[in-house]
């Protein structure tokens, strides 16, 4: 947010009462990430590494790689990238190398069919994200190519004050390194929650053998629920760890996509801060967008008070006027943001 608004920003106490006090090494390789994109951004790293000033320069995007330490995944350093590369001066052709799936951040699939369609809706229409190679924890050895080509001015605004109906749900279940059975072991635990829906459900099974697997056996899966009329899309995912039983993880992940979709509204939790942001930086018109009450957790109240501090704008919440209904509608004024190194360029 600071890059997009250009205004400086400092964090401080950054891990200061830890044993290990201060940036961790993934956080650095984020700021690298950020400083490779950028043109003109000045990053300053305190001693002990828990205060860091930084200085936004113009977003100038460009083909790059970017090697990822084995403590995040790829995921952790492309979903920034979403927020950045359409108001760049040159198309983004980023390869990240490292681990492409874990339990915390989103993975390949995550980005490609949860929050890429997010970004479509805001009129950034040509971005893709390729998997070269699998690579599970711990060694990784993965390779991602993120490419966006729509460079636009500013973000469509938003008006969405209908739920979605889920028409399919569609997923993807993997495995790098290890007996390819496991893959429909987990595919039938997924279709064995999911098989009362009156939907059609299609898991297709993903096998990787040879160098383009990885280092580490490993297996996972995603799962997508997806509207036909307007495109939205729900997601859960997860990864299967040493001594997990293949079809208890697809069980368990249908179970979580269920109740995604009962929490959410027009978006899920995940995809809540990308549509958000880009309705702030949206024309100086009104957006709208539901949501659900579920959905206003800590981490989104932190959303809007970094939102407030950054571009001076707030976000306001209003219950939906309907019986039974825990939803509410979200209204921002965009703040009427250009892409300026579109202009120079």
């Amino acid at each position: 947010m600071a890059t997009l608004s250009g205004k400086p920003i400092k964090i401080e106490k950054i891990r200061s009462g830890d044993l290990n006090p201060g940036l961790k090494d993934y956080e650095v390789s984020f700021l690298r990430l950020i400083e490779s994109v950028t043109n003109g951004s000045v990053i300053e790293i305190s001693y002990t590494g828990t205060t860091v000033i930084y200085r936004p320069g113009i977003i100038v995007g460009g083909a790059s790689t970017h090697i990822c330490p084995s403590s995040k995944p790829v995921g952790y350093f492309v979903e920034p990238m979403l927020y950045l590369a359409p108001f760049s001066k040159k198309k983004f052709s980023i390869l990240f190398k490292g681990i492409t799936a874990s339990h915390n951040d989103a993975g390949i699939e995550a980005i490609k069919w949860g929050l890429m369609p997010v970004m479509e809706k805001f009129g950034v229409r040509e971005c893709a994200l390729h998997t070269l190679k699998r690579g599970s924890p711990p060694l990784g050895g993965g390779e991602v190519h993120l490419v966006v080509d729509s460079l636009i001015a500013q973000p469509i605004t938003m008006h969405e004050i209908d739920r979605p109906i889920i028409s399919s749900i569609t997923g993807v279940a993997y495995s790098t390194r290890v007996s390819p059975s496991l893959v429909n072991r987990m595919i039938d635990g997924a279709k064995k929650v999911l098989k009362n829906l009156q939907c059609e459900v299609n898991i297709t099974a993903d096998v990787w053998r040879g160098e383009n697997s990885g280092k580490s056996p490993g297996w996972g899966i995603t799962l997508v629920a997806q509207s036909k009329q307007k495109g939205w899309s729900y997601f859960a995912e997860d990864i299967g760890d040493a001594g997990s039983i293949p079809e208890e993880l697809g069980e368990k992940v249908a179970c979580q996509l269920l109740e995604e979709i009962s929490k959410s509204a027009a978006v899920g939790r995940n995809q809540l801060p990308l549509a958000i942001v880009y309705m702030v930086i949206g024309k100086e018109d009104i957006g709208r967008l539901r949501i659900n009450k579920e959905q206003i957790d800590e981490r989104f109240i932190i959303l809007l008070r970094d939102i407030k501090k950054i571009f001076n704008t707030e976000v306001f919440l209003k219950p939906v006027d309907e019986a039974d209904n825990e939803d509410m509608i979200a209204t921002i004024k965009g703040i009427g943001f250009t892409n300026t190194s579109k202009k120079i360029a």
